[in-house]
């Protein structure tokens, strides 16, 4: 049986997990393919909010196996307290399982985030200074920790000590930060985590491969989003992995081929947290209600989003990048009040008009939106259950965007409850 992609076509925060949730129904494996704890998703079940940042959203159901892939940056102190805070709520978490070729997050990965960042100054990045950065770096750079070293305590001591002579140097020589100690972190990892987590430790590769040659439904599920991806998003103010849905590929294990369903999630507006560029961004008085009335403040940060209109340049890049074969678009409860829209279907700079996303980024700085203006329907859509109890002026919105990303909207949230769609 083929896997499914959900992945953020936009900056982040555009309902990724309602909809991952929703489609988990029909699955037996939700597998999250990359990133860490610097992005969360938040569901609404039954009136109850959950706001899940490690563990992938089919954890709510009890028939599914959820697993953090080979891809995923782990810090196990926030693994263990989602687990612990899901479980006092009456969530089963028994069936979680943990790669372990993925890495970890350590105390000095946090730390050097931390001082990095305000080290730039007026050049910060936006980062959550939760490590993830520094932890991909020790990826690349071959002297990372993995899950893995958990079961095995001198090999997990003989990797701490060689990677804390070079970290302790940079803290103490560059930053003037008090050295970390190799038996204290040993410790906490060693004998307050692993015990905990070793029977969540597998073999993800196998157990993905295992249920899609018994024809089971698998979902591979991705955190941040097109925009703020390592290749394709607007470097240098992106995460540290690859959102995209190519990610999903070496996040999980599988080829390409496994592939045949990709639903880019898509907000019906456009927001991004921290800097770097955002074509149409807005301020004043729709900003500010598109932010209270979208609840736009970040899952984990609590940081006030930037909101602006629909960018459907963006989003033909979206799906060029990771091959869409439908959109699922939420938050268009948001926009009842409005009595007009605004879409982005172009950029313009000096002259030059852009149908796509310039490559350079001294020219996607520059660059001034050309606007499609829609009439708005001012009418209350949570209630909506089928396309029909749509106002026209919604419906046409909704076929507006469709037409300009090329593929077709297949589900429409009007409200955050993990009920509240529409099929288009």
């Amino acid at each position: 049986m083929p896997a499914t992609v959900v992945v953020g076509t936009q900056w982040g925060d555009e309902g990724k997990g309602k909809f991952t949730d929703l489609i988990a129904k029909e699955m037996h494996l939700v597998v999250r393919y990359q990133g860490g704890h610097n992005a969360g998703h938040t569901l609404v079940v039954d009136g109850e909010t959950f706001a899940l940042q490690l563990i992938p959203s089919g954890v709510l159901y009890g028939h599914i196996t959820p697993i953090i892939g080979n891809g995923v940056v782990v810090d196990p102190k926030v693994l263990l307290e989602e687990v612990d805070t899901l479980e006092r709520r009456g969530v089963d978490c028994s069936r979680l399982k943990v790669s372990g070729n993925a890495h970890l997050i350590m105390p000095y990965h946090q730390e050097l985030d931390a001082i990095t960042e305000r080290f730039l100054g007026k050049n910060r990045l936006g980062t959550t200074k939760r490590g993830i950065g520094p932890a991909y770096a020790d990826k690349a750079t071959r002297i990372g920790l993995r899950v893995q070293d958990l079961l095995d305590p001198k090999i997990f001591r003989e990797k701490l000590e060689v990677v804390l002579k070079e970290k302790n140097q940079v803290l103490a020589k560059v930053y003037n930060r008090l050295p970390q100690s190799a038996d204290d972190i040993a410790q906490r990892y060693l004998d307050e985590y692993a015990p905990r987590i070793a029977p969540m430790i597998a073999d993800t590769v196998e157990l993905v491969h295992e249920a899609l040659a018994a024809g089971q439904h698998v979902l591979l599920e991705g955190a941040q989003a097109t925009f703020l991806d390592l290749d394709h998003g607007t470097y240098p103010f992106v995460t540290s992995s690859n959102p995209v849905a190519g990610g999903a590929c070496v996040g999980t294990g599988i080829g390409p081929l496994h592939i045949d369903r990709v639903v880019g999630i898509a907000k019906a507006y456009v927001t991004r947290v921290g800097a770097g560029p955002f074509p149409t961004e807005l301020d004043g008085e729709v900003a500010d209600l598109l932010v209270d009335r979208g609840h736009e403040f970040g899952t984990n940060t609590g940081r006030r989003r930037r909101p602006g209109w629909f960018d459907a340049v963006m989003m033909r890049q979206a799906v060029r990048l990771n091959s869409l074969s439908e959109i699922a678009l939420t938050k268009l409860d948001v926009l009842d009040t409005l009595p007009s829209l605004k879409v982005c279907v172009a950029y313009e700079v000096d002259g030059v008009r852009y149908d796509h996303v310039p490559y350079h980024q001294s020219v996607l700085h520059k660059v001034t939106p050309v606007y499609e203006e829609l009439p708005g329907w001012q009418t209350d859509l949570t209630g909506a259950t089928l396309r029909a109890d749509l106002p026209r002026q919604a419906q046409d919105y909704i076929d507006f965007l469709s037409a300009q990303a090329g593929v077709p909207v297949s589900l429409i949230g009007v409200g955050p409850g993990r009920e509240q769609f529409v099929h288009a």
